[in-house]
């Protein structure tokens, strides 16, 4: 159910799929969620400008049911930004983060819904 779908302008990475499954034992760890339940995506490559340019930028979606409270998007903010910078080299202030808390009964998993 919590989901991080990253959009980086930055070529693929080697290394992509220890990013993808450090943050999403992070994000469990977090949000107080089953890791099983966590789904994490990365595409590299994406056309993007951000402050007017098309210096390395990176656009970050993070959804869950429950569990995105003031404090824990701050917290998700600074782990999220610095995986970022320290595994794309995108500098933080060149990172949009879009949190949104879905109702249960709007997220679909393995032909049902989780509400």
């Amino acid at each position: 159910m919590p989901l991080i779908n990253i959009q980086a302008s930055v070529p693929a990475v080697a290394d992509a799929n220890s990013l993808l499954q450090e943050l999403s034992s992070k994000l469990a760890e977090l949000l107080g969620k089953p890791e099983k339940y966590v789904m994490t995506s990365l595409q590299c490559g994406v056309p993007m400008t951000f402050s007017g340019n098309t210096e390395p930028t990176c656009y970050v979606e993070v959804k869950s049911i429950g569990a995105l409270d003031g404090s824990r998007t701050q917290e998700v903010s600074e782990l999220v930004c610095g995986h970022i910078e320290q595994n794309l080299g995108i500098p933080a202030d060149r990172i949009y983060i879009g949190f949104e808390d879905v109702p249960a009964r709007l997220w679909g998993w393995n032909g049902s819904t989780f509400g």
